[in-house]
């Protein structure tokens, strides 16, 4: 199994965050795969970026309560960049499997 690339795992959060805006990091890790600390990093990068934003909707000043991740204008030009460059790839992974069957159905 190929192992994902940290652009990969941004496209995936963002499109988790697109489904559920309202996921916690816990569970935007366990769904994508990867640990609480790397979650927790690259959604703060997401944030510092602009890529997403964060909206608190507790009424309890000082207390974080309830939040949601909001994508970005800016956000959603950076997930069809990553999605470019995803499908880019994964065309390559392709097109390398498919020379190397036909490399053994010809040599059997």
């Amino acid at each position: 199994m190929f192992e994902q690339s940290p652009k990969e795992e941004i496209l995936h959060i963002i499109k988790e965050i697109e489904i559920n805006p309202s996921a916690t990091q816990r569970a935007l890790s366990g769904r994508l795969g990867i640990s609480l600390g790397k979650t927790n990093y690259l959604i703060k990068e997401l944030i510092n970026k602009g890529i997403i934003k964060v909206k608190n909707f507790s009424h309890n000043p000082g207390k974080m309560g309830k939040i949601h991740y909001i994508l970005t204008k800016n956000g959603f030009k950076h997930k069809v960049e990553l999605m470019y460059h995803f499908l880019e790839k994964k065309e390559r992974e392709y097109t390398l499997l498919k020379q190397e069957c036909e490399k053994l159905t010809t040599k059997g």
